[in-house]
């Protein structure tokens, strides 16, 4: 690939910055477009028209971002699930934000959405980030692909003159369930014939930049804008599902540096766009206290090998 190319592709290395749930800030997600899940993911979804919310995490001991989701209800407000239960297959999710006066009806739009929904099975497979829709009442509503098991719905959203919030509760799926290991690091994934690569440095307290490099055969793929911007990545902690947003930071390739929460597995997932698909990349993360020099950059060989030892992603439209 001459050196002109590989310049012009340089649009798809992505400046990822760490920051928990929302604030003000930005968030992407997938809209109304195909979305393909990379094998670690085991998800995909559409979405429904819908308008977000957003906000700045908040930072916790040196820095280092504060995980959201882990509350239903914080400063008056509560997700509430329509069903507790749902059975396998493909469901309709219904939901209502819950103020001081009940369902809230108003909401701030940033990046085109005023909610965005994260529904992800507790072994951290079956993601997918989906926009609902809101009935008159305040009722959301979005259709989701379930298997059996215990999931958790992230809802995040800012009310009209309220504050940004990151709420979670529990969905069960009755039926036969065996978890999947988390497994180890992997930073690179294969989706739908693109490689993806994960790089950054990886430890608590240390400001850190990711960078995602998308590709096809074996060239870089210049992505197209989604919702306002390259890329869009939702990071999870294994052991409770702690909820971290990561977004490109506007007009500096280089990032915005910030950390990790704490010391664990995390689990990532990349949303990225081209030729008009949503697809999504999952990527398995290891951070470790200070003193680690975990500083690990992904390498192209690496690509498509997963945990279950599939190679390929899978793209499917609905």
């Amino acid at each position: 690939m001459r050196t002109s190319t590989r310049v012009a592709g340089f649009v798809a290395v992505l400046a990822l910055v760490l920051a928990a749930g929302w604030a003000g800030g930005r968030w992407l997600g997938p809209d109304e477009d195909t979305v393909a899940t990379d094998s670690a993911g085991h998800g995909h979804a559409d979405d429904a028209a819908g308008g977000p919310a957003g906000g700045h995490g908040d930072h916790g001991e040196h820095g280092a971002a504060v995980a959201a989701g882990l509350q239903v209800s914080e400063h008056g407000h509560t997700l509430t699930l329509a069903e507790g239960t749902l059975p396998a297959g493909r469901q309709q999710l219904a939901f209502t934000i819950e103020g001081e006066d009940g369902p809230v009806t108003a909401y701030d739009v940033a990046h085109e959405k005023e909610l965005h929904l994260i529904v992800v099975r507790r072994d951290l497979t079956g993601f997918q980030h989906v926009h609902p829709t809101m009935d008159d009442d305040g009722t959301w509503r979005v259709d989701v692909d379930l298997e059996p098991g215990p999931w958790r719905v992230f809802a995040d959203f800012k009310p009209t003159g309220g504050e940004a919030h990151v709420l979670g509760a529990d969905l069960f799926v009755p039926g036969d369930f065996e978890p999947e290991p988390v497994g180890d690091q992997q930073l690179a994934a294969s989706v739908d014939g693109y490689d993806v690569n994960l790089g950054g440095g990886f430890t608590v307290g240390t400001a850190s930049t990711l960078t995602a490099t998308v590709s096809k055969d074996g060239e870089v793929v210049d992505l197209e804008p989604y919702l306002g911007a390259t890329g869009h990545l939702v990071a999870l902690r294994a052991g409770d599902l702690g909820y971290l947003h990561v977004h490109p930071e506007d007009g500096d390739r280089a990032g915005f540096h910030t950390a990790f929460p704490s010391v664990g597995t995390y689990r990532l997932f990349l949303d990225f766009k081209h030729d008009g698909v949503v697809r999504t990349a999952a990527f398995t993360v290891q951070v470790e206290g200070a003193g680690h020099d975990h500083g690990t950059h992904s390498h192209g060989d690496e690509a498509g090998d997963h945990e279950d030892g599939s190679e390929d992603g899978h793209s499917h439209d609905h």
